[in-house]
């Protein structure tokens, strides 16, 4: 798209102030074995920075939703840096790295954060130019399921009590919502309503999240969640909720745009598919030479058959 027609506002609402690529549960393994005997993930995640590149975006960060290996190896995370790290440097972004169930505190910090290694909550805040991205650990040593202790919520509220310009999206592995599968609401993120209390009234205006393997979304405190799909494997949602288990397909990640009023968040197919050619830039660029009334008229009418 030229330059012109980019600067031109088709609709109501003026271009996005931020973009988000929001990745989950990548699960890498010490010399890329088979995840659970089966899954490349280091081909698939391959396939998903390709498929990042394809749009051509410029994101103002790429956030990594937990459960970035699956065993907390040190040389596994190493492998997922060399991966992401050169991606998102040719995509001008930070990399942000959430700890999931599957990970481990000391080896996630030395690794991917260079910080001394601690089994301390992996938390952080990073200013997106007035776009606040809170991390939060939602990970419980030695367990599955998920938590944030008192001093995560007390040091929470005590960063949301002064509100960010663009306001506040949160990052975690556990989602605070349920699940239409009902053995994942065993590893479900605990008391959840502790958490409701601190998010309730403030300038939060997303969640994201991962570890359900399959995209899905819904409001918690009267805030947008969005979980992400795994780029390892997904839950085959096309069988009984009893039945649901895992396949390699159904991979995706979101783009998430930040607007004045509204946040969205795309689900983008890792696919490979032919696809149609009628929206090309030289059409938009078409579009964007012709007055607002005239692009309707173009675009807009119905032709008689």
């Amino acid at each position: 798209m030229s330059a012109a027609s980019a600067a031109v506002q088709f609709g109501q609402h003026p271009p996005a102030l931020r973009t988000i690529v929001h990745l989950s549960d990548t699960h890498f393994l010490a010399g890329n074995a088979a995840l659970g005997g089966r899954y490349d993930t280091l081909a698939n995640l391959r396939r998903t920075v390709a498929a990042i590149d394809r749009t051509r975006i410029r994101p103002d960060a790429v956030v990594c939703t937990g459960d970035l290996t699956d065993l907390g190896e040190p040389e596994a995370y190493r492998a997922l840096r060399e991966v992401l790290e050169p991606a998102a440097e040719r995509w001008g972004a930070p990399l942000v790295w959430v700890a999931g169930n599957h990970d481990e505190r000391a080896p996630l910090r030395a690794e991917l954060l260079g910080a001394a290694a601690s089994d301390e909550p992996v938390t952080a805040v990073h200013d997106l130019d007035g776009l606040r991205l809170i991390v939060l650990d939602s990970t419980v040593p030695g367990w599955h399921h998920g938590e944030i202790d008192d001093a995560q919520l007390a040091w929470l509220a005590d960063v949301l009590a002064t509100p960010a310009p663009l306001g506040t999206l949160l990052a975690l592995h556990h989602p605070p919502l349920p699940s239409h599968i009902p053995f994942f609401d065993i590893l479900e993120l605990r008391e959840q309503h502790r958490l409701a209390d601190v998010v309730r009234d403030s300038d939060v205006r997303g969640i994201l999240a991962g570890h359900l393997h399959h995209s899905t979304s819904g409001t918690f405190a009267g805030v947008p969640v969005s979980v992400a799909a795994a780029t390892c494997y997904t839950m085959d949602l096309a069988r009984p909720a009893d039945e649901v288990n895992g396949m390699d397909a159904g991979q995706s990640f979101h783009l998430v745009h930040i607007y004045d009023d509204t946040v969205t968040h795309a689900v983008v197919p890792v696919v490979d598919a032919e696809t149609a050619d009628f929206f090309t830039p030289e059409w938009v660029a078409e579009m964007a030479a012709l007055t607002p009334q005239e692009r309707l008229d173009a675009f807009s009418r119905k032709r008689p058959r």
